[in-house]
């Protein structure tokens, strides 16, 4: 089971109309319904399961722009202004804090890597900067290794998963926007091309706008309308304590464990380098534009077998939009974790940091992340498709990015100015033979 969530009232009668429909209730189509709404648009969110259920209350809660892709960069600092703004006007505290987040070196190569990205990084304005092996010590009491310093960027955030999607999603339905929960989305009814309407397991939403925010269901909607969207999911298992009286503050990643202090006094753990992808028919679809980021990625991402290549082989062929399919068999992606993977990672903070001694570890999740080839989101409409526009491939970069991605959505499917430059993460750069960089590592 996933971690228990913050509730969101569901509204109870489908409309049969409205201006834009988004489809998807994680992180980032929550903020793109909250931004529509603060400007007035008549908008419905439509989630098959419930608010946050999959990645965007299974994620670490780490809130940064260290050592992101430079593209991903602007967008990212608008995201965390917009952080700032939004946190005061919630219902509840989502446990957002300015604590900062280390990446602490234990090689040279490490060092030399991080240092190439604050130099690239600082026309941007980020705070990050390298520091000394003592400086990280300080901010991390009662470590036990010396390390060789640490990348550190004091403004960088955190906040509760569990709790920051739902918050957003109730503000918006204050502002006027109806969220349906418990309703799949089943396909598109088109008009001479055009979206001219969503089809749902309760019938069909007449609109000219949608924003798919699947997540890792996105590939699997949008090829109901014949677009390639290339996207693959990993899978990353989660460890979470109960609140421990001693211990460092904030969210850092050393060698073998990540944390963040939770705002219930405990820790979220995990290994940032044990991420699993199973195998399956979209593997071999897409195995060239995925072949430099699984070389790039070497270790970090294991291959393996399982039922997920047979139910992913039952979704090739097409279901008619009146049945039932793969959207309600499933409502929420629930994967089994890694337990020996999460319990590794906590081995190695307890090692790390003796004088916490056992940790008492409360639960162990996973969660499916929505990969695309270059670790970079596509936000922006399908040019095959008017009317349909994209947010999604988030990369396990989603949940921080999310206020801004929601707004950088709402900008494009009402045409206001954008926040920031979309031309980075255009859809298109995947499909016109746009050859794919990656990222150095950090």
């Amino acid at each position: 089971m996933g971690p228990p969530l913050d509730p969101v009232p569901s509204d109870d009668t489908l409309p049969a109309s409205a201006d834009v429909v988004v489809v998807g209730g994680g992180i980032v189509g929550v903020a793109t319904t909250l931004a529509l709404a603060e400007r007035g648009v008549d908008v419905l969110l439509l989630e098959k399961g419930v608010i946050a259920g999959e990645q965007s209350s299974r994620n670490w809660g780490w809130i940064r722009v260290m050592g992101r892709d430079l593209r991903e960069v602007p967008l990212m600092l608008e995201a965390q202004r917009l952080w700032d703004a939004l946190a005061p006007r919630l219902d509840t505290d989502i446990g957002y804090r300015r604590t900062g987040i280390l990446y602490v070196s234990a090689t040279e190569r490490e060092v030399a890597n991080r240092d190439a990205w604050v130099a690239a990084a600082r026309p941007f304005g980020v705070t990050s900067r390298q520091i000394g092996a003592d400086a990280a010590l300080a901010l991390m009491p009662g470590l036990a290794l010396r390390p060789l310093g640490a990348l550190h960027t004091p403004s960088d955030a955190r906040a509760e998963p569990q709790k920051a999607a739902p918050a957003l999603a109730r503000l918006a339905r204050g502002l006027g926007a109806r969220i349906v929960t418990g309703c799949a989305v089943r396909g598109f009814d088109r008009s001479a091309g055009r979206i001219a309407g969503v089809v749902t397991e309760r019938g069909v939403v007449r609109t000219s706008a949608v924003v798919v925010a699947g997540g890792a269901w996105s590939r699997l909607i949008l090829k109901g309308v014949g677009v390639a969207l290339p996207q693959l999911k990993v899978r990353n298992s989660v460890a979470r304590t109960r609140p421990v009286p001693a211990g460092p503050d904030g969210a850092a990643a050393l060698a073998g464990f990540a944390y963040r202090r939770r705002f219930d006094g405990g820790f979220t753990i995990a290994d940032g380098d044990r991420n699993e992808h199973t195998l399956v028919p979209d593997s071999v679809r897409f195995f060239r534009a995925f072949q430099p980021a699984f070389r790039a990625e070497g270790e970090s991402v294991q291959l393996g077998l399982g039922r997920r290549f047979l139910d992913e082989l039952r979704e090739i062929r097409p279901v008619p939009l009146d049945r039932p399919g793969a959207f309600e068999r499933t409502r929420v992606l629930d994967p089994e974790p890694d337990k020996a993977s999460a319990a590794r990672a906590v081995a190695a903070m307890e090692r790390a940091f003796p004088t916490l001694g056992t940790l008492p570890v409360e639960q162990v999740w996973a969660g499916l992340i929505d990969v695309t080839p270059d670790a970079v989101p596509v936000i922006g409409p399908v040019e095959t498709v008017p009317g349909l526009l994209v947010a999604t491939g988030f990369s396990g970069h989603g949940f921080g990015i999310g206020p801004g991605a929601g707004r950088l959505a709402a900008d494009l499917v009402t045409g206001a100015p954008p926040i920031v430059d979309p031309a980075p993460f255009r859809l298109s750069r995947f499909l016109d033979g746009t050859p794919v960089t990656l990222a150095p590592p950090v």
